[in-house]
């Protein structure tokens, strides 16, 4: 089993947390979707993502509740498959995620929500009560659900700038920043989704024979591949965001650092689907929208931070990045700041 196909048991404990009565024997449900009880012990413990989606279906069909019992109101067994189907009727990515979170608002009696879209941006915006913020792990469910059907209903995966929530940082982020986004924001006004709206104008082009297969995987087809943190692109990575951009070597002396040629390092590189200029790229991605975050910080000092020439080839780079101008994305992610 590799590394990418796997899930934390941080997230199987949730769902068990979440789930289970104080009575219900948790050895006998885990065992019987292929998952060892006693690795629940161990913090640092993986799962196949298939078991995950198997203790998620087992756990809906026993509750009737495909959202772990996270609402008054269950998400009663095949609502995800009702969505699906309405929403992929729709002309649009737009329509059809306009029409799947009015479905989920009717039904889950504390997570309402809108999908706003503001020029190049768009975000999805949870409109709760004052009360307790929910979980972590109630959040990044929905976002999962969301997420996960808009990405099929656009045909490709939409990256998503950032998630703020409004609940503290959980103890256990490492599949989170995965799944979603690098840039997860806690303690904020309002829960959101931020991503670039390009996605919203494609036409949704699926069948019912798609539909069908989208379903029998469901949900291991949503849960984003775990990528392997001692992989070298992430070492590369890691690398890169403690040093000053000016100081990133060139492939030549990145190779010679790591003691191998330059050649190897392209070929391994290329093994895991990646670049150095990707990563390059990548890393000042996630930077830029950090910093954006942060106003006493202006553009042109962002851009010499990440090695720009001037703030003009920043407003290129970000554009292409995130189809938003830096501007545009200051302004919607600093709009609840109080």
């Amino acid at each position: 089993m590799s590394e990418k196909d796997t899930i934390s048991i941080q997230l199987v404990r949730e769902a068990l947390l979440q789930s289970c009565a104080p009575d219900i024997d948790k050895d006998e449900v885990l065992i019987k979707v292929g998952i060892d009880p006693q690795l629940l012990g161990n913090c640092g413990a993986r799962v196949p993502a298939t078991a995950y989606a198997r203790l998620w279906r087992l756990l809906a069909r026993r509750g009737d509740d495909e959202f772990f019992g996270m609402d008054p109101r269950k998400l009663k067994s095949g609502s995800f498959a009702f969505l699906c189907r309405s929403a992929m009727l729709q002309p649009n990515v737009a329509a059809g995620l306009a029409g799947g979170l009015a479905f989920l608002s009717l039904i889950l009696e504390h997570l309402p929500a809108q999908l706003v879209r503001q020029q190049s941006l768009a975000e999805i915006v949870l409109l709760e009560d004052d009360k307790e913020p929910r979980r972590a792990f109630t959040y990044f469910t929905y976002w999962m659900i969301v997420h996960g059907v808009a990405c099929w209903l656009a045909g490709r995966r939409i990256p998503i700038l950032a998630i703020e929530l409004r609940c503290s940082k959980p103890d256990f982020c490492d599949d989170y920043q995965v799944m979603f986004s690098e840039n997860l924001r806690f303690d904020r006004p309002r829960t959101r989704m931020i991503f670039s709206a390009d996605c919203l104008d494609l036409p949704i082009k699926r069948s019912p024979e798609e539909l069908k297969r989208f379903l029998a995987h469901a949900p291991a087809n949503i849960l984003v591949k775990y990528r392997d943190p001692q992989s070298l692109a992430n070492r590369i990575k890691y690398d890169l965001r403690h040093l000053p951009a000016e100081h990133w070597p060139e492939t030549e002396a990145l190779a010679q650092r790591l003691c191998m040629s330059a050649s190897t390092l392209r070929r391994r590189l290329a093994e895991e689907g990646q670049t150095y200029q990707g990563l390059k790229d990548s890393v000042r991605k996630e930077l830029a929208i950090v910093w954006l975050a942060e106003p006493a910080i202006s553009f042109s000092e962002i851009a010499t931070r990440l090695g720009f020439a001037d703030t003009s080839s920043f407003y290129k780079a970000f554009r292409k990045w995130s189809g938003s101008n830096p501007g545009h994305y200051r302004s919607l992610i600093l709009n609840d700041v109080e």
